[in-house]
């Protein structure tokens, strides 16, 4: 068999299945790595609408605050993207300079409510051990498998089922995390984490400061809170679906797989395009998850590159709305199920 012949095959194989010969990572280099002038373009187009946006809600307040209440919104949105800018840095995608991406997403970390180091340690957990069955409770959603739950205290089951209450989840726990949790420093995490934590809480008491002194403590309260209430609950629920679906991956440690992570537990959550934009292309999360160095300006064109990302679990709007079903993995049927099947089951 000649050279070429040899090629062809390897070619032949990888276009069947490109995900098992590692062909993606191939595709995805042009990718990796920021743009300067695209990151400072979304820096300042998110940057600049958003205190814009602000100071407009100000303003509104003096005429209908159901007004207010409406540009909370797409203020709310603007955080979000500003968020996802904070995330890149964490992952070094967004600028060249780790120092320089370091220095913004600490800055930022004041503005989103989140302290960069220590979360940047505990996301890069979650991307190491994201699917597996042994590694979980850092950065994660706490998931429970039916065999747990069922051999658990009741006190345990009754602290789950509060846990994945909608309103437990998507509105309480995202305030405690944004208001509360965020604020704490982690005691096993180095000194230098720990002080950043400490340095984003006074630069967090400073801008409130700033704020409550330019337009008083009640407006500021009206104005901020609709607005963190939206951003942080939207955060999550991010977060939520792009790792919580039906037929989701989940191995032990032996069979876990970096790629079919990416794939199979990593949903593309597909947007109206105002959506995406809004939420820094977040959606295409198996992309994200293949390759962290892919700045989100860059996650949708690399998904439309090649056939074999768009055959990754796509989950629409409709169909997410279903997903606040499933709350326990199930081994014996390798998919998540509802506290109502686990019912009928143990009946």
């Amino acid at each position: 068999m000649n050279t070429h012949e040899t090629k062809l095959e390897k070619t032949q194989a990888e276009a069947q299945d490109p995900l098992k010969k590692g062909f993606w990572q191939d595709v995805i280099k042009e990718f990796q790595g920021s743009h300067i002038r695209r990151s400072l373009f979304q820096l300042i187009n998110t940057f600049v609408p958003y205190i814009l946006l602000w100071a407009l809600m100000v303003q509104t307040l003096k005429i209908s605050y159901v007004l207010t209440l409406l540009i909370a919104l797409p203020t709310a949105g603007l955080l979000i993207r500003l968020f996802i800018i904070f995330h890149d840095c964490g992952h070094g995608a967004f600028f060249k300079s780790q120092k320089v991406s370091d220095y913004l997403g600490s800055f930022l970390g004041m503005l989103v409510m989140t302290p960069y180091l220590q979360w940047r340690h505990e996301h890069a957990v979650h991307h190491a051990c994201a699917g597996n069955l042994e590694k979980r409770g850092v950065g994660d959603i706490w998931t429970m498998t039916v065999r747990e739950y069922t051999d658990a205290s009741r006190w345990m089951r009754f602290k789950y089922r509060v846990y994945r209450n909608p309103v437990m989840l998507f509105l309480v726990l995202p305030l405690m995390l944004a208001l509360v949790i965020h604020r704490i420093p982690v005691k096993k995490f180095s000194r230098h984490i720990r002080k950043n934590v400490h340095v984003t809480n006074i630069g967090i008491l400073c801008v409130i400061g700033l704020m409550t002194w330019l337009v008083g403590f009640k407006a500021f309260i009206m104005i901020q809170l609709p607005i963190l209430i939206v951003y942080s609950t939207c955060g999550v629920w991010l977060f939520y679906i792009q790792h919580q679906f039906e037929d989701m991956y989940w191995e032990n440690s032996k069979s876990w797989d970096y790629t079919a992570v990416a794939f199979e537990g990593s949903s593309f959550y597909r947007l109206p395009k105002i959506l995406h934009w809004f939420t820094g292309n977040i959606g295409f999360h198996h992309v994200h998850h293949l390759s962290p160095k892919i700045p989100n300006y860059l996650l949708n064109k690399c998904h439309e590159s090649h056939a074999m990302f768009q055959d990754a679990r796509s989950i629409g709007l409709r169909e997410s709305l279903k997903s606040l079903r499933w709350r326990l993995w199930d081994e014996n049927q390798r998919k998540m199920v509802s506290f109502r099947f686990l019912k009928k089951a143990l009946a």
